[in-house]
């Protein structure tokens, strides 16, 4: 069988390597529209803060491709699909032809029609990266717009990089599809503390040489952040930082006449209307949504993998349950599930402490959960995700969900290892268990970089680690070996 992927980022290449794993013989080969090595996108805020550099955030080897006899056309974009020869065609003008054409797109950074625009940078890529740490060694001052989850992890490693930043956002609080008003206040705060600048409510009206100008925003006097201005409606910065969401890249399939909506339109198997051609990861649209995060076209990867191997034929996607972990020095943050719902839609348990930048919110339904808020000390995140994740009933302490170390919250969803059940799900990218780690630990890997490279564990976002590392150390002390 043929198998050509379109797309080598972190959905692309997770399909490869899946398929890779489950059948030798397949014929695979992946095009790549950049020249990099497939990498981790979800750490590229670590590489513009500075504290990974880009071969630290890599996925594959670059011998990876040869010893599992994989063709990698790294650098070169498909243009078109001929669906009736079933064939893509490439920028340098070869023809590939398939049996299963697996689309992994991604998405593209939305940059806004402003006068000025060219002279930022978007934040999407790893050349991006570079090209923003290159200007930030000189920034006498950045502006970043956009407050979403990319935005605030940007502003705040140029901040840390000792630029300083002002973060634009055109929404009244910041991350606000994932957060509260109350719960983006006090992450405003906590951003400011750490030498960003937050203004929202605003537009950016032209990016200028060396500032931006605005439109809208707060009043003055509101007790709010104000940025040091040159005059009411100028930021200067001469750099400027484009986090203002991104969207599905379609046009391959639009143009070969797949069905589109937001994303290319596919079933429970992946597949879109021509049934030889599936679509994974941002690109994707299922039962109506495009994820944006990682976890779910990993989980779609390795879907089609059992599909067009025939290792599980009746394997389907279901949809998932997200949890967006913000990844930022000093700020700690995770949201989950259905969080902006009110007092009359669901019952709501809630602590805040501005002073001390601490938010906690539950959101809970027919006496489940169906969302939540940490900000601030989150060690009551894997309990909760655990409750979110598998939608069992909650305990009646709901005080002990939100302060788990305060007294016992109960067996079922306690973080201890002791007391965690071998379903729980420890690493939501990769959808790795407890008891998968256990099961690794008893074949011999007994510290996390061997469980990782068994199961992926802390290969996506990274925030399972600490949980990872207490698994295998208490497995260790069990057993009396040492780590």
């Amino acid at each position: 069988m043929r198998l050509v992927v379109v797309g080598n980022g972190m959905a692309g290449s997770r399909l490869v390597s899946e398929v890779r794993a489950r059948d030798a013989n397949v014929r695979i080969t992946v095009f790549g529209a950049e020249a990099w090595q497939p990498y981790n996108r979800v750490l590229l805020s670590n590489v513009v803060a500075g504290t990974s550099s880009p071969d630290q955030v890599r996925l594959l080897d670059p011998r990876w491709y040869a010893e599992h006899g994989v063709t990698a056309r790294l650098g070169v974009a498909v243009t078109a699909i001929d669906r009736d020869c079933r064939t893509v065609i490439a920028a340098d003008g070869t023809r590939e032809p398939y049996d299963v054409l697996v689309l992994a797109t991604g998405s593209e950074a939305v940059v806004p029609p402003i006068p000025g625009v060219e002279r930022a940078t978007a934040f999407r890529t790893l050349d991006d990266c570079d090209r923003i740490r290159q200007a930030a060694a000189s920034a006498r001052g950045a502006v970043v717009v956009g407050g979403g989850l990319l935005g605030v992890e940007a502003a705040r490693g140029l901040a840390g990089r000792g630029v300083p930043v002002t973060l634009l956002h055109l929404a009244g609080h910041l991350m606000e599809r994932q957060l509260d008003e109350e719960a983006g206040l006090i992450l405003r705060e906590t951003l400011g503390a750490l030498g960003v600048t937050v203004r929202t409510g605003v537009t950016v009206s032209a990016i200028h040489e060396r500032h931006v100008e605005l439109s809208g925003g707060e009043p003055t006097g509101a007790g709010l952040i104000e940025p040091d201005l040159i005059e009411p409606d100028l930021i200067e910065a001469d750099l400027v930082v484009l986090a203002c969401g991104v969207r599905p890249v379609v046009g391959l399939a639009r143009d070969a006449g797949l069905e589109v909506g937001r994303g290319v339109v596919v079933d429970d198997e992946l597949r879109t209307d021509d049934p030889s051609i599936f679509a994974i990861g941002e690109c994707a649209q299922h039962a109506g949504r495009v994820y944006g995060l990682v976890a779910p076209g990993w989980e779609q990867a390795s879907v089609v993998a059992d599909l067009v191997t025939g290792a599980d034929k009746d394997a389907r996607y279901r949809g998932s349950r997200l949890v967006t972990r913000l990844k930022a020095k000093s700020v700690e943050l995770a949201a989950m599930g259905e969080t902006r719902l009110t007092e009359d839609e669901a019952e709501i348990v809630r602590f805040s402490h501005r002073r001390g930048g601490t938010y906690r919110k539950l959101v809970i339904r027919d006496g489940r959960l169906v969302g939540a808020i940490l900000l601030g000390e989150t060690s009551a995140v894997g309990a909760l995700t655990q409750l979110f994740d598998r939608g069992v009933p909650l305990p009646g302490d709901r005080t002990g969900l939100l302060f788990p170390d305060l007294g016992p919250v109960g067996a079922a969803v306690a973080d201890s290892p002791t007391r965690m059940p071998d379903s729980a799900r420890v690493c939501q990218c990769n959808n790795v268990t407890k008891g998968r780690i256990r099961a690794c630990w008893e074949s011999g890997a007994r510290d996390v970089e061997a469980v990782a490279a068994a199961t992926r564990a802390t290969t996506g976002c990274g925030s399972c680690r600490d949980a990872v590392e207490g698994i295998v150390g208490w497995l260790c002390e069990q057993e009396g070996v040492s780590a």
